[in-house]
């Protein structure tokens, strides 16, 4: 007859070698995955959190610069030619566009040459782009650093436990193939914080690329009305 107590004791303590996990339950939940990296998993938490929110951040930020009325340019042109800068300046005042900003610059300058109206909206386009990549090199930065924090891990993690092997009889290879799985936690962590920030940092820059290109349009339109009079 098979020893029901001795199976029930022998399949508790199989599932207590479970590498991670740390409430004998028989599987790694997620925060027992991130404990199981130690403490590098702090910074990489660190990282990871500053991602998201600058991503969602500039996200927001960008995509205020696209609201545009389509007929923003048009109902400028028609003020300009009956003369009426005031309520041309007044539109652009009232209306929250880095589109808006520069047009406004340009109605500021009408009377001085064309170089200079074209200098003084490049001025504050170069200006608005500044603003709309404000804090987009932190996601640069993460996405080149979580990977070495989480290889630099795994490293003193290996380091650690090789330490204990040296000066403990009691490692057996399957502790020993359990504490390589945990420590290589940190460098799967690093490298998908890393990825993840990587796409969110090059998605968030052909955003920004569109928005300068409305810019541009925008700043040659404008210069092409002043120029219509004289045609």
């Amino acid at each position: 007859m098979i020893d029901l107590l001795q199976v029930t004791d022998t399949l508790n303590k199989v599932i207590n070698q479970i590498p991670g996990d740390r409430n004998g339950d028989g599987y790694i939940g997620f925060w027992e995955l991130l404990m199981t990296g130690g403490w590098i998993m702090i910074p990489l938490s660190v990282m990871l959190l500053l991602s998201i929110y600058f991503f969602f951040e500039r996200s927001l930020a960008i995509r205020q610069s696209f609201r545009l009325d389509s007929n923003f340019m048009n109902i400028v042109r028609d003020q300009i030619m009956t003369g009426n800068l005031t309520a041309a300046r007044n539109l652009a005042k009232n209306t929250d566009n880095p589109v808006a900003r520069v047009i406004d610059k340009g109605l500021q300058r009408i009377g001085k040459p064309i170089e200079s109206i074209e200098k003084s909206m490049n001025n504050v386009g170069a200006l608005e782009m500044y603003r709309l990549e404000k804090n987009l090199g932190v996601l640069a930065v993460v996405s080149k650093a979580a990977p070495i924090f989480g290889f630099v891990g795994t490293l003193v993690g290996m380091m650690q436990l090789f330490s204990g092997i040296t000066t403990s009889a009691e490692f057996t290879p399957a502790s020993i193939a359990g504490g390589i799985y945990t420590k290589l936690i940190t460098s799967i962590a690093g490298l998908l914080i890393g990825l993840a920030a990587y796409l969110a940092y090059n998605y968030l820059n052909t955003q920004i690329d569109k928005a300068a290109n409305q810019i541009e349009s925008a700043t040659t339109d404008f210069l092409d009305i002043l120029q219509e009079p004289t045609r």
